[in-house]
């Protein structure tokens, strides 16, 4: 249920909150890697190729979508911890409005556009069909993941983020059996993998709503609630559009990636996807992190409790780091098992090139962990200038390496794609939080200041 972030140990309720969400996005990728394994061991890797060259697509979409729902969710947060509940379902209500629209778009473009979009990257013509099925078949339910998206993001909002844990839970154990049928005995093909994932995410966005109906009455919005009031709903659509075009600005550097990768052939778009699968994987525990941070910083900052903003941020950094540092190690020593988990061992190739991309990658995990916390903890703070420049540098590391770099220097060019995105992105990140850092610092010295006492004066008779 909900829980006020405002009181007690930083790290203590960083950490807590973080390991629901932990385990959550762990569950959360199962909905992916349920359909990688399944398709490449039953279908075999020309489908697992057509469904990661379509995995830059659901990015640039979804990753909008899940940005957005991200921002939504920030003044609820902000609304929560100053303990203002009529704001607090005002935020809700014209966060639902916003969220809705950003729905329906995703499905017109996503149905509609999938073979232009997929042609626009270079596809490879051998997987388009098949890369047109599963997208869109994914992104006629749009309305499943949005809706989940958003609501899952307002019940963290409160400090809850068990219960959307054990939704996670049951929709992944509904999607691998249903991918399983479909794409086993059922013969549907890659379609028959995103339906999969469709209908779990239904039954997730379904369980989330019986939640806030029989045990959230704070969420409870009224019908006066959806009046329009064009503060909040401005400030909800800067947020959430903000936040999900900075999603997408990352998407569209993953896209012009995946069109060198395209590129290289069918060998090389199978051993970037199943190295993705293992990546996004590894990195959860981080990114967890970063969301935890967002809603930390949020309800702390409605309550104007910036010194325990300073604390939080600093113990978390601490742990990221060393999470960051473990993780590497673990890659480096296991990850040849894990890509052969997706492949099995008889494509030497793909399994060497992926392992290739891990052990690089997973040396700068450390660089990651410092952008979630100062990316989430600004956002946090309301502030988004700074989150989106990073964006659009990560567009620019990801755009010149796929046009550029790919072209000349093969795989070797998409193993460094991602560390040179983050490192560049970094640099105004750090900046920004260097500002914000001052600022908190300065308002802490000056709520710990006392009030001068005037002492009465006594008239002269």
């Amino acid at each position: 249920m909900a829980k006020n972030l405002t009181t007690g140990s930083p790290l203590k309720l960083i950490v807590l909150f973080t390991l629901p969400l932990l385990v959550g996005n762990v569950f959360q990728q199962a909905y992916a890697v349920a359909d990688t394994i399944v398709v490449g061991r039953m279908i075999g890797v020309q489908a697992l190729a057509a469904v990661g060259a379509s995995a830059s697509l659901q990015f640039l979409l979804f990753g909008f979508a899940m940005g957005c729902s991200a921002g939504l969710a920030i003044p609820v947060s902000r609304f929560y911890g100053a303990g203002d509940l009529a704001g607090m379902r005002r935020a809700v209500a014209m966060g639902a409005l916003v969220s809705a629209s950003v729905a329906v778009f995703i499905t017109v473009v996503g149905v509609l556009g999938a073979p232009l979009l997929l042609h626009l990257l270079g596809t490879p013509a051998e997987l388009v069909p098949s890369a047109t099925v599963f997208l869109r078949v994914f992104f006629a339910g749009s309305i499943a993941t949005t809706a989940f998206n958003y609501l899952s993001s307002v019940i963290r909002a409160l400090g809850d983020s068990t219960t959307p844990l054990l939704f996670l839970v049951l929709a992944s154990v509904l999607n691998v059996a249903l991918v399983v049928l479909f794409v086993g005995p059922m013969d549907t093909g890659v379609g028959g993998a995103a339906l999969a994932t469709v209908l779990a995410q239904l039954m997730s966005a379904l369980l989330c709503l019986v939640l806030v109906w029989r045990r959230m009455p704070e969420l409870h919005v009224r019908r006066s609630d959806f009046v329009l009031d064009v503060r909040q709903l401005r400030e909800s659509a800067r947020l959430g559009f903000t936040l999900g075009f900075q999603m997408s600005i990352i998407a569209m550097g993953a896209a012009l990636l995946q069109f060198g990768i395209n590129g290289l052939g069918s060998t090389a778009v199978a051993a970037f996807t199943t190295a993705m699968r293992v990546d996004q994987m590894a990195v959860i525990p981080l990114a967890s992190v970063g969301v935890a941070m967002a809603t930390f910083v949020a309800q702390n900052a409605g309550a104007g409790q910036w010194d325990r903003i300073l604390v939080g941020v600093r113990k978390a950094m601490m742990m990221a780091i060393g999470m960051s540092i473990l993780l590497g190690l673990l890659i480096f020593l296991f990850g040849t098992q894990l890509v052969e988990v997706f492949v099995g061992p008889g494509e030497p190739e793909v399994v060497s090139m992926s392992h290739q991309y891990l052990v690089v990658n997973s040396a700068l995990y450390a660089v990651l962990a410092v952008l979630f916390i100062c990316r989430h903890t600004i956002q946090g703070l309301g502030s988004t200038l700074a989150p989106t420049l990073a964006g659009v540098l990560e567009l620019v590391a990801r755009g010149i390496v796929g046009i550029f770099l790919v072209k000349h220097l093969g795989f070797l060019g998409v193993i460094i794609a991602a560390p040179a995105a983050w490192v560049l992105a970094l640099v105004p990140l750090v900046i920004a939080w260097r500002g914000h850092r001052r600022v908190l610092q300065g308002r802490v010295l000056q709520s710990s200041k006392p009030t001068p006492v005037v002492p009465d004066v006594v008239p002269v008779a």
